[in-house]
């Protein structure tokens, strides 16, 4: 029986990455983005459709999700969709943190709830949110970010329990550097004087030597369809060898030591 995946954020990088995928694998893929009207390679693949979604419009939210539920057995739910925000707090507008938090993590808490009945009411479904390695580990210059990544991290273990009872499971997806648009298209920020050495400082970890040895989009979307496929009862998923070597030197050396040791990293 084919199976049906749900994405939010589809019209580029991870995103889009992840729907040719498992289109390609033989699911029903339902690619959700606020422009669908600029859409044209997803366009022309069998078994896609293609809507309009807003994921900081609740109303739009609960009136594509009921339209969809109506015409498919949803088994997989994707959230995506978001962007990073990047800068020293002094140097970030309200209206940016505002949106910041808006779209990545209210946004995942609404198209969660949305579907939360119908998975529970066939007491099957999976939801896979996209969270970032600044979501299990704080970097500087993305304390707003990170906050909306740490905050989806903890969202999603405690609804894992809460939905464990109706079989359906919820699972995060943790990449590192992506090798996409991230950077340009799908990012904000802010500068601020007092924090220029420490800005560069961390600029010099996206030269383009560095960027080439991310993850690809690629690599990362097959790390979500084994989240969604491999049936084990997983939580985390890192994604990417940058990812991979943070996270496993802070579990062997620990949170604290490895706090200290970026802390020395940034001190000027």
């Amino acid at each position: 029986m084919q199976k049906t995946i749900f994405i939010t954020g589809a019209s580029a990088g991870l995103g889009k990455s992840t729907a040719k995928l498992f289109q390609s694998k033989g699911w029903n893929v339902i690619a959700t983005m606020r422009k669908p009207e600029n859409e044209t390679e997803l366009a022309k693949l069998e078994n896609v459709t293609i809507l309009k979604l807003d994921v900081t419009d609740n109303a739009q939210i609960e009136d594509t999700v009921q339209k969809v539920i109506q015409q498919y057995t949803v088994d997989v739910v994707l959230n995506n969709a978001g962007y990073g925000l990047i800068g020293v707090i002094e140097a970030l507008t309200d209206e940016q943190i505002t949106r910041q938090i808006d779209t990545n993590l209210l946004g995942v808490i609404r198209v969660t709830k949305a579907f939360i009945p119908h998975f529970r009411e066939k007491r099957n479904g999976t939801f896979i949110n996209v969270t970032s390695m600044f979501g299990l580990i704080g970097y500087p210059t993305c304390s707003v970010y990170s906050a909306t990544k740490f905050a989806i991290d903890g969202f999603s273990e405690s609804l894992a329990y809460d939905l464990a009872h109706f079989g359906v499971k919820v699972k995060t997806i943790a990449p590192g550097g992506i090798q996409t648009d991230f950077a340009g298209r799908s990012l904000d920020g802010g500068h601020h004087e007092a924090y220029q050495t420490l800005m560069a400082k961390v600029s010099e970890g996206y030269s383009a030597e560095r960027i080439s040895q991310f993850a690809t989009a690629e690599h990362v979307a097959s790390v979500i369809y084994e989240a969604a496929n491999d049936n084990k009862e997983q939580l985390r998923y890192i994604a990417g060898k940058d990812a991979i070597s943070l996270y496993s030197e802070r579990e062997k050396i620990g949170a604290e030591a490895q706090y200290r040791k970026i802390q020395e990293m940034f001190i000027y």
